[in-house]
């Protein structure tokens, strides 16, 4: 193509292979042969381009944003496998600090509404450009505060997906729902401990897990590397949004499409409180995670991943 180029502009410099031997420009019929080559390359490489920039466009189309909340006690920091695995697959990803979370410095023994608790994440709904909506996944605690920043934010969110999460009836709080005695276990109410940072003579501030119970109770299924993680960033829960009750209207929080996540062998949350939560709530379509304790997002991130695209992949009449 090169020497083609020189030939078309006259300006065909003289190549020397050695000082013995010179090299004769070509023939007619070689040129025209030449010519039918590079244009031939070039043809080719511009179908290449195409197919490219189709691919391009593909992606975009199916990209998708997700907004992960963690649940009671964790952070942003334990959703780095699914944060890691949806980049990959080309998503764009949010992992939400809820208030007194993670890297969130707030006392929590001074929050005192689920609405100051999700405040991050509705804060975060209120800064997206109309237009735009988010598929919102959450665990634990968090599906509370999910279900609240749907109510608030319906035009925002596409779906919503509960991980082993509280998914609440109107006028219900976390408490009412996670205290039915008959679906937890032994282990469950060991594992909490209260605390009254106001004194005893006032309801709890704070929630303390037992350090000793955490691999039985949450990561019955993790590496001993994530339980390690784990046991030097969770903090305590703050007590009175567990309390809080929720109001949410079938015009908005129900105008949005929701799908349910259980983990088989799940402790904190037992199967049978997964399932009633699932009854008395009915979502689209509910999904099951074999082998699964509390935290999917260590002890089957790629599963966990993979049940994310394909709830995102779904096209609702």
């Amino acid at each position: 193509m090169l020497y083609h180029h020189h030939m078309q502009n006259g300006d065909l410099p003289n190549l020397d292979r050695s000082i013995s031997v010179k090299h004769t420009p070509p023939s007619s019929n070689k040129l025209k042969k030449l010519q039918k080559r590079s244009y031939s390359v070039s043809d080719s490489r511009s179908k290449a381009l195409q197919l490219i920039h189709q691919d391009v466009g593909t992606e975009e189309s199916d990209k998708m944003h997700f907004v992960l909340v963690h649940g009671g006690g964790f952070g942003a920091w334990c959703w780095y496998k699914i944060i890691a695995l949806l980049k990959e697959s080309k998503h764009e990803v949010e992992a939400i600090e809820l208030t007194g979370s993670g890297l969130n410095s707030c006392d929590i023994n001074c929050i005192t509404t689920l609405a100051e608790y999700a405040k991050p994440l509705t804060d975060f709904l209120a800064k997206l450009e109309d237009g735009n909506k988010v598929i919102l996944v959450g665990h634990d605690f968090g599906g509370a505060c999910v279900s609240y920043a749907m109510e608030l934010y319906p035009a925002k969110v596409s779906k919503a997906i509960f991980v082993a999460a509280a998914m609440l009836n109107s006028g219900q709080s976390v408490l009412d729902v996670f205290s039915q005695k008959s679906c937890l276990n032994d282990l469950n109410q060991r594992a909490w401990k209260f605390l009254y940072a106001n004194g005893k003579n006032h309801p709890p501030t704070a929630i303390d897990l037992d350090k000793s119970l955490l691999e039985d109770f949450l990561f019955n299924r993790t590496s001993t590397k994530d339980i390690a993680l784990a046991s030097v960033s969770m903090r305590q829960v703050p007590f009175a949004p567990l309390a809080d009750k929720i109001s949410l209207s079938t015009e908005n929080y129900g105008s949005i499409p929701r799908f349910y996540i259980k983990t088989e062998e799940d402790y904190a949350i037992p199967l049978p409180l997964q399932e009633a939560m699932i009854k008395s709530n009915q979502p689209k379509q509910v999904f099951q995670l074999k082998g699964s304790d509390h935290s999917p997002f260590f002890s089957r991130p790629q599963a966990l991943h993979r049940l994310l695209i394909e709830v995102s992949k779904i096209t609702l009449v």
